[in-house]
């Protein structure tokens, strides 16, 4: 016994409740697997939705199907229908609509899942894309520009619209959702 280094035993295998003895997968639950091509096609049905004047079911269209088991593609297309959803609607809608949402059954599961979509967004338009930072130009002041003058605005009207969002869905459903929506390891 006087061989074994006690500081190297691994106490955690030892322990029945160690996460090391049972598979951490068990923990997020099932979701299906979805491919581009599917949510292609509901992308076009919600746009239809929205061209024919029906917000309210073109946004519970695209919150009620997330792509939970898609690739980052897939995520990718229905982020964009959502966006597109958010920017459409005037802001004295949002209110009455997020009411409308929230009172229905399930509502509560449908406004944390744009809450998920709003925090996605958020982080989409912060971010330079690629494209950006190949045309970054050194400045002789030592300092770049990343976008040329005039150019690379298009974000900032997104993340108002989504910073909008947030403001009312906070205001309907509270700060629960934003805990909810933290601490769920399924992502949109």
């Amino acid at each position: 016994m006087s061989n074994v280094n006690w500081r190297t035993i691994n106490i955690d295998l030892l322990d029945p409740e160690s996460p090391a003895n049972f598979p951490t997968a068990t923990l997020a639950p099932r979701v299906p697997s979805v491919s581009a091509s599917e949510l292609q096609g509901l992308a076009s049905q919600i746009k239809q939705l929205l061209r024919g004047g029906d917000s309210e079911g073109a946004l519970r269209g695209a919150l009620e199907n997330p792509p939970y088991g898609g690739d980052a593609a897939a995520k990718e297309i229905h982020l964009a229908a959502v966006v597109e959803i958010l920017q459409s609607i005037k802001q004295s809608e949002m209110s009455p609509m997020l009411s409308k949402i929230y009172s229905s059954d399930g509502g509560v599961e449908v406004l944390d899942v744009l809450m998920k979509y709003l925090y996605k967004g958020m982080s989409h338009t912060s971010q330079p894309s690629s494209a950006s930072l190949r045309s970054m130009s050194p400045q002789s002041t030592g300092f770049s520009q990343i976008h040329s003058r005039g150019g690379g605005e298009g974000g900032g009207q997104a993340m108002s619209v989504l910073l909008s969002w947030h403001e009312k869905l906070v205001e309907i459903a509270g700060p629960g959702s934003i805990v909810r929506v933290m601490s769920d390891r399924r992502t949109v």
